[in-house]
């Protein structure tokens, strides 16, 4: 980890680094990086013994700007080490809870948490890639859920542009196919791709 921050020390944000891991002392530690937002309300509650690294320069999009808000009363917990590459944008929007097991999030994806969601450890996420668990509105004279929780077990790979909506739970091991819209659980060790996804081949395994 050492080698890492000395690798990219060019492209830290030393001083917003600085200043929130002194305004937030006693919880997971962050790594900020040139051109991210990083916003954190006095009433968002951090938790967790891990590392938040936003913002890390990945070179094909090192211009765009990363975004992280934690509003108020919201809570984050973070476990392991974790990333977002340059241009995410990951909102937790008041009350809402988010939970980091350990991985990364490629560039230019977008994690919207208007309830919870839960990412377990050794996850890959790759670029453009959508995690919302909410509709945000509602369809009139029809009855639905408009905000459920989604988990997403350890040792989930999430490909390229694929979608994952509300109410979904992702089993270990699972593969999410590159443009899949997953709106249904997904088992453990299964491929599913598709619109909407579907089971392809079970009892995978990827490295």
């Amino acid at each position: 980890m050492v080698l890492f921050i000395l690798k990219n020390l060019n492209h830290i944000a030393v001083i917003d680094t600085l200043q929130i891991n002194f305004l937030n002392q006693n919880t997971f530690k962050f790594l900020v990086f040139r051109k991210a937002l990083v916003t954190i309300k006095r009433t968002a509650r951090l938790q967790g013994g891990g590392r938040l690294f936003i913002g890390v320069k990945w070179p094909a999009y090192g211009l765009l700007q990363s975004v992280f808000s934690i509003w108020d009363q919201a809570s984050v917990s973070v476990d392991g080490d974790f990333r977002f590459y340059t241009g995410c944008r990951v909102v937790v929007d008041q009350g809402a809870k988010l939970e980091l097991g350990s991985g990364y999030v490629n560039s230019n994806s977008s994690i919207a948490c208007f309830s919870h969601i839960k990412i377990g450890h050794d996850v890959a996420i790759a670029e453009n890639v959508t995690i919302r668990d909410s509709d945000n509105h509602s369809i009139m004279n029809f009855t639905h859920a408009k905000t459920q929780p989604i988990t997403i077990g350890n040792h989930v790979w999430i490909g390229m542009n694929a979608i994952i909506l509300k109410g979904v739970n992702i089993g270990d091991g699972a593969v999410i196919a590159a443009g899949a819209i997953v709106n249904k659980d997904v088992p453990a060790k299964a491929l599913v791709g598709g619109i909407p996804a579907r089971v392809i081949k079970e009892n995978v395994e990827w490295a």
